[in-house]
């Protein structure tokens, strides 16, 4: 099985790819951020986890926590985002929760016979998350689109805002520079899936390979081994 890492600056066009390749493509898909949100419902650990840590940095007259008791998603992101240590600790709570579930997802899509699943990570790279998947691809715009996508997205955030939600993620560049494909979602959506199709049938695996990894899974663990290992030394050759 074929685990294609799928990554891209915020308000870049990845979760528009990650629809695309589920519904044209019939692609199973791990997405971190609806993992993401599902660890930290009332009731998990991470999710109080948070509400004791961030309460007290809540400007007064705000709540972390809505009606509901749900997280009050804008009010945690301006906390979180607007410092580097915040934002650290904010990962720390979250990112354990979520690869043990991703993890969970990669094992019963293997177990089910798919031929290739996608990883859709925001932070695929910064995790470290690319040296587990058999190629990377990232989804790119330029610098400008980025952040008028982002305000347009979220009407709630400020200029500044965008600008730190921005910066707090690897530059763009950096990606495009580690990643083994790059599709650029800079002009229509037409051409943004012609792109997609292309890449799908450049990166579908060999059916005989992948049948003979679920078959025998000595095979797979063999083949997976070999590709992070490769992975591993590729990121460590580009970096250097």
């Amino acid at each position: 099985m074929l685990i294609v890492g799928l990554t891209g600056g915020i308000a870049t066009g990845k979760s528009t790819v990650s629809k695309y390749l589920a519904q044209k493509h019939n692609l199973t898909i791990v997405d971190a951020d609806l993992i993401a949100r599902q660890v930290v419902e009332p009731g998990t650990k991470a999710y109080k986890q948070i509400v004791d840590h961030f309460t007290p940095l809540v400007p007064e007259g705000q709540s972390l926590v809505d009606e509901n008791g749900n997280l009050n998603r804008p009010v945690l992101g301006k906390v979180a985002f607007g410092s580097e240590k915040e934002r650290k600790v904010l990962n720390s709570i979250t990112h354990p929760a979520v690869r043990l579930e991703m993890a969970r997802q990669v094992i019963w899509a293997w177990v089910k016979g798919c031929q290739m699943v996608i990883l859709d990570v925001p932070l695929l790279f910064e995790s470290k998350l690319d040296a587990y998947c058999g190629v990377s691809v990232v989804v790119s715009c330029s610098n400008e689109q980025q952040r008028e996508r982002l305000l347009k997205r979220d009407p709630h955030l400020s200029e500044d805002d965008a600008d730190k939600r921005i910066a707090s993620q690897m530059p763009i560049a950096e990606k495009r520079l580690l990643a083994d494909y790059v599709i650029k979602n800079e002009a229509s959506l037409d051409s943004l899936y012609a792109k997609l199709d292309a890449l799908v049938s450049q990166m579908q695996p060999n059916i005989i390979i992948s049948l003979s990894e679920w078959l025998l899974p000595p095979i797979g663990f063999i083949v997976a081994l070999y590709i992070y290992i490769k992975r591993k030394n590729r990121v460590k050759s580009k970096l250097s």
